[in-house]
């Protein structure tokens, strides 16, 4: 059987080809140096994990982009953001397998970064979390996360970051970017070099960008501190890292407003006349009638966040064949979304206010994981808590002609608070392990996890719910297989069943965003929602080419719908309550070849169907039963074929790569009958190292382009949610053809 299979691997690589896509390779722990080309694998792996190295972050097309951007290669991925660097949170869309980003975990570190949704509840987004040029590797689990992880989100997979370690010898890093839009990238590290007392460097980012459409910028500052020391055979890192970050909103838009008013359609934004003048003609206010191009376009809208993110870890050997990492953090947050409405007047008679969704986070938390060795088995227990104290409040400002308050700054003296939370979620998770071989080739990884999360939510300002509601599962396993066919193949196979706990919070999908009638009518009867993950697949690797294919299936139940009438705007209650299940299956495929010496190609290829499986029955404001016939509709914002293909040169120094993104058409209304077109992408980098220019070690000059084509598209769906039936405001449309050139030296 071996002799066969591996007879049949050139002939797969051969297929892979045809296809001209087939993604990342199976990846993980082991690395391979192909010419300078580094990938990451897989092998021995119980589930799909793939994973991108240094070089991959290195090699954007921008200093800046986003990580979550260049994981985007990898298979099942869909990420989606308004700007060219992916940064942009109101905008960023990120799912695997039809999972978007608040039913994920992720992690940097070991530390957790929460759902990463844009309201901030209970962690903050990688571009906040650490500057992209100190991204070491990223590994990517699809469908089946690691027992270990600390998430309470991850119904799907998981995405862990890693930053990277000081240098071993004293240096300094300058890089300095330019690029279309006014945009300006600052990037300054020194590393202290290795001593008795460890080695540490400490960075300085800064970000300032026109928006590619109306007025406004984004800008971010950011300072990483990272400490590494080992001692024995023990190991001790710790981390600093702060954000300062200030982005002016894009307009949500709809089809029907973009074909109307055009791509390049936006807020009113420093004209505050024009806002007042479409308060007052549009909106309803000063006897005017109401009319929908009252949502055109508002005067304003910005995400303010500050965080401050810290983690400590110790890996210590205790015995021969025993271990424990431990890791201890802390995550400060305070942050503002601002949104200047036309449908609140302020105290002097201006028909426009600003309002603002305000949070602080107060997170504490630790993990420990004991690894022990005995006997062919590699025992593994571990367990995470987590305290984090939430706070959020819906506040209106003044916002006189004379005194209109900055979408850059920090609001102060509210004339009215409509409601103010402060939310208490505990988590405990604990798992246990076993990874044992049968036989020489053949190897069984099994285990269990039990995760709780409570949230109790005490209500200080305003009429809506207060109370408590506690998610829980003592039992979700885990079980997979590995079998090594030859040297070079192997297929694996693996399930496991998750939870993800419910949010502790007074807008998203939560069982706060409603009245508390509505909140004690579903909180004993709500359950949190669950999945079953089954995947099974085949790698292969040699000198030449490296693959992976994997099929899944995945079963997610009580799936959770919150229901708001009216514009994003407004801030209506939501209505939430389980809805059904959701069947996926897919095929996913990943080929990397060295075409030559320096030369490689690396194709990706997803193939999906993910349809609801109930319709979704509720009840009117009359008690009457609405039924919404969404059975075998297709999941919004699910892609069912992705194609991803880069084609690299690097000969140590001249350097570039060219890629193709292909995604076909998303549905944004359950029922299906609105829909944006499928896309095609090109992005293009290159550039040029030297070593020892004059006092310089090494210098480099990169070029990058990115939508090559200038193509016209729909970046992100789903910005405002989704509806029933039609179209809707909740599309964002894509950035033009950018140019980017970065210069960076080395001391």
């Amino acid at each position: 059987m071996r002799s066969a299979v591996h007879a049949l691997t050139p002939l797969a690589a051969l297929l892979g080809l045809a296809f001209t896509a087939l993604p990342a390779l199976a990846q993980s722990t082991e690395t391979q140096e192909l010419e300078r080309v580094t990938v990451s694998l897989g092998r021995g792996q119980i589930r799909s994990v793939q994973g991108l190295t240094k070089a991959d972050f290195e090699a954007a097309a921008a200093a800046g982009q986003s990580p979550l951007a260049t994981v985007s290669r990898l298979p099942g991925v869909n990420f989606q953001s308004a700007d060219p660097l992916g940064n942009y949170e109101w905008s960023t869309r990120f799912t695997v397998r039809a999972f978007s980003q608040n039913q994920l975990g992720f992690t940097l570190d070991g530390v957790p970064l929460g759902d990463m949704s844009y309201g901030n509840l209970n962690g903050l987004h990688i571009s906040r979390a650490i500057s992209s040029e100190n991204v070491a590797r990223a590994d990517l689990s699809q469908g089946t996360g690691s027992l270990d992880t600390p998430s309470s989100s991850n119904l799907g997979g998981t995405l862990q970051f890693y930053s990277s370690d000081p240098g071993r010898t004293f240096g300094v890093q300058l890089s300095q970017t330019l690029g279309s839009d006014g945009n300006r990238r600052s990037f300054v590290r020194l590393d202290s070099g290795a001593s008795e007392f460890g080695a540490v460097y400490a960075s300085y980012t800064h970000q300032q960008a026109d928006k590619w459409k109306g007025n406004g910028q984004q800008r971010q500052d950011q300072f990483n501190l990272k400490y590494v020391k080992d001692f024995g055979e023990n190991h001790l890192s710790a981390f600093v890292n702060t954000s300062n970050r200030r982005e002016i909103d894009y307009q949500d838009m709809s089809l029907e407003m973009i074909n109307r008013l055009g791509y390049d359609w936006d807020n009113f934004y420093p004209d505050f006349a024009a806002a007042v003048k479409a308060s007052n003609t549009l909106c309803g206010n000063n006897g005017s009638t109401y009319v929908a191009q009252c949502d055109d376009a508002y005067y304003a809208g910005s995400g303010l966040r500050k965080d401050t993110l810290a983690g400590a870890t110790l890996d210590a050997k205790l015995a021969d064949k025993l271990s424990l990492k431990t890791t201890v953090y802390h995550h400060k947050n305070d942050g503002r979304g601002l949104w200047f409405t036309p449908y609140t007047a302020s105290p002097d008679g201006t028909p426009v206010a600003l309002r603002t969704t305000e949070y602080a986070i107060r997170r504490n938390g630790l993990t420990a994981t004991l690894d022990y060795e005995i006997a062919g088995h590699q025992l593994r227990a571990s367990v995470w808590h987590e305290n984090n104290d939430f706070d959020q409040a819906r506040r209106f400002y003044a916002t006189s002609p004379s005194a209109v308050p900055s979408p850059y700054d920090f609001p102060s003296n509210p004339f009215f608070t409509q409601w103010q939370y402060a939310f208490n979620t505990k988590t405990d998770q604990f798992s246990l392990s076993d990874t044992v071989a049968l036989a020489r080739d053949l190897t069984l990884g099994l285990g269990f996890k039990s995760l709780r999360a409570k949230i109790d939510a005490e209500r200080q300002v305003g009429t809506g719910p207060a109370g408590s509601i506690t998610a829980k599962k003592g039992f979700l396993p885990q079980l997979g297989l590995n079998y090594q066919l030859s040297r070079s193949d192997e297929l694996f196979a693996s399930v496991s069943k998750n939870m993800r706990a419910y949010q502790g919070a007074a807008t998203g999908t939560t069982p706060f965003a409603t009245t508390q009638s509505g909140f004690d009518a579903i909180k004993g009867s709500l359950r949190p929602e669950t999945s079953t993950n089954f995947e099974a697949g085949w790698r292969t690797t040699s000198k030449l080419y490296e693959a992976a294919l994997t099929a899944y299936i995945v079963d997610f139940k009580d799936r959770l719908l919150g229901v708001t009438q009216g514009s994003g705007i407004q801030g209506n209650p939501t209505v939430l309550s389980n809805v059904g299940g959701v069947r996926t299956k897919g095929l996913e495929a990943a080929l990397s070849l060295r075409l030559m010496p320096g030369v490689s190609w690396y194709n990706s290829l997803s193939l999906s169907n993910s349809t609801y499986r109930d319709d979704v029955v509720s009840k009117d404001a009359n008690n009457q039963t609405t039924t919404i016939a969404i059975a075998g509709k297709h999941v919004v914002d699910a892609p069912d074929q992705m194609v991803k293909s880069i084609l690299s040169y690097d000969d140590g120094q001249w350097f570039g790569n060219v890629g193709a993104d292909y995604m076909s058409k998303r549905y944004y209304s359950y029922l299906n009958d609105a829909a944006v077109s499928a896309r095609t992408l090109f992005n293009v980098s290159g550039g040029l190292r030297a070593k020892s220019l004059g006092f310089l070690s090494e210098g480099s000059v990169q070029l990058g382009v990115t939508n090559l084509g200038n193509k016209k598209y729909i970046s992100t769906v789903g910005s405002n949610g989704f509806v029933n039936s039609g179209d809707s405001q909740t599309l964002l449309p894509g950035a033009p053809r950018q140019f980017f050139v970065t210069f960076t030296g080395k001391l």
